[in-house]
């Protein structure tokens, strides 16, 4: 067995990594979708600077990866908050929390892209007329959303006009080993070659339950939307970096300051 070559190799463990290198092709992915209106001022102490909501509306996906380069098949849960970048005017989604059961899709996300992914057990289950959704985290039902089975087909491209579905903002935070300087951006990536191959709308509920470790419930539910049922194929590559908090200069205080107020912001909504 040869000696490791740090320069040749993508992840760890050198001889198993943990990561595949991208592209990577998701296949029947089903989802199972929410919208709903929150709190903006609730939304906002969550979405860093310099991104910007667009509306009071959150969104919460639950996917069944059926076949997955790389990572097999898993679940994930996504809570979206619609946001767009004022530098470029490009519109997307960001993702406050992010749950998994696939240690591999979780690195991934957390490593590359910057996704706050964390364990728990999203579930899609089809209960007679009835989809029932959720994630638990701590044996405790953060998550539960539920919408009639295929009452009314949907379009693809009707779908996207109320989905942000391509284009995905994350804050990247990787502490540095000595406490020293650590990599903060603000980074994108999109979902490519997007198939879908059928949708269903219908009503929704959306029931959030309190967990210090799973905070969903700092978006209350204001108002329901919609909901959507759907089924698709899509690659994932690798990302880019749309802003660098290192490159903010010493006397520059403006994002600091817009930091510390939604840090206020938050502290007062959990009190």
């Amino acid at each position: 067995m040869n000696r490791v070559d740090p320069l040749s190799a993508f992840s760890t463990p050198i001889d198993a990594p943990l990561l595949p290198r991208f592209p990577m092709r998701f296949r029947d992915v089903l989802i199972v979708t929410a919208r709903y209106r929150t709190d903006a001022d609730a939304a906002r102490a969550l979405v860093p600077p310099p991104l910007e909501p667009l509306n009071d509306t959150t969104i919460i996906h639950v996917y069944r990866m059926n076949d997955t380069d790389g990572f097999g098949a898993y679940h994930e849960s996504a809570v979206q908050i619609p946001c767009s970048y004022p530098a470029t005017g490009e519109r997307g989604v960001y993702s406050p929390y992010l749950f998994l059961d696939n240690d591999g899709a979780i690195s991934a996300g957390r490593e590359i892209y910057g996704q706050p992914k964390k364990y728990g057990r999203p579930v899609i289950d089809i209960r007679q007329d009835l989809v029932v959704a959720g994630v638990t985290r701590n044996d405790i039902d953060v998550v539960t959303l539920t919408m009639p089975y295929k009452i009314e087909a949907l379009r693809t491209e009707e779908l996207f006009a109320r989905l942000e579905v391509v284009t995905n903002f994350n804050l990247k935070i990787v502490p540095a080993v000595d406490g020293g300087e650590s990599i903060r951006q603000l980074t994108a990536r999109d979902l490519l070659d997007v198939h879908v191959s059928e949708a269903w709308t219908g009503p929704a509920t959306v029931e959030l339950r309190p967990n210090a470790q799973a905070p969903v419930h700092r978006l209350p539910v204001r108002e329901m939307l919609d909901g959507f049922l759907w089924r698709c194929d899509f690659t994932l590559d690798y990302g880019r970096v749309l802003h660098d908090y290192s490159e903010v200069k010493a006397g520059d205080t403006t994002a600091t300051a817009t930091f510390a107020q939604s840090d206020g912001a938050l502290a007062e909504q959990s009190t």
